[in-house]
């Protein structure tokens, strides 16, 4: 009966085993942030509406902001964020040399959303960062409704 058990374990574990293999094969087919298809998955995350007035994604790979300018009219806007990795990414507004609202977003695919209110008409700047990269970020900044 000992060796039937010894047996049973054995087999156990090798089942085991398996199972785990398995399961880090599954992790390793994962698309990492460097290698996503970022309009796919912007498409996804963040899909377009009506009104938007300026709208970016792409990857931080290396902690280094990415900055897009756009001029808009005086009005309010609302500004939405998604991203995808590890950590927490930012867009900073700022018009005029002013930091008109800064947005953070847990990098987990929640969609997190502020109004922005544009006293005069111009330049924008907008300004995606992380310090916890690498990770995917899209945002969209639409008239308000």
């Amino acid at each position: 009966m000992l060796q039937l058990s010894s047996q049973f374990l054995r087999a156990l574990s090798c089942v085991a085993a398996a199972a785990a293999l398995v399961a880090v094969s599954g992790c390793a087919g994962q698309v990492s942030v460097g290698n996503a298809d970022v309009p796919a998955w912007q498409a996804t995350a963040l899909p377009a509406g009506s009104g938007i007035v300026a709208a970016d994604a792409g990857k931080i790979l290396n902690r280094q902001p990415v900055v897009q300018t756009k001029d808009v009219q005086a009005g309010t806007y609302m500004l939405t964020l998604v991203c995808e990795g590890v950590g927490k990414a930012f867009l900073t507004v700022r018009s005029a040399g002013n930091d008109l609202v800064e947005l953070g977003a847990a990098c987990n695919g929640a969609k997190e959303t502020t109004k922005v209110s544009v006293t005069d008409p111009g330049p924008l700047e907008l300004r995606a960062s992380s310090v916890d990269a690498p990770l995917l970020y899209t945002y969209q900044l639409a008239a308000a409704r």
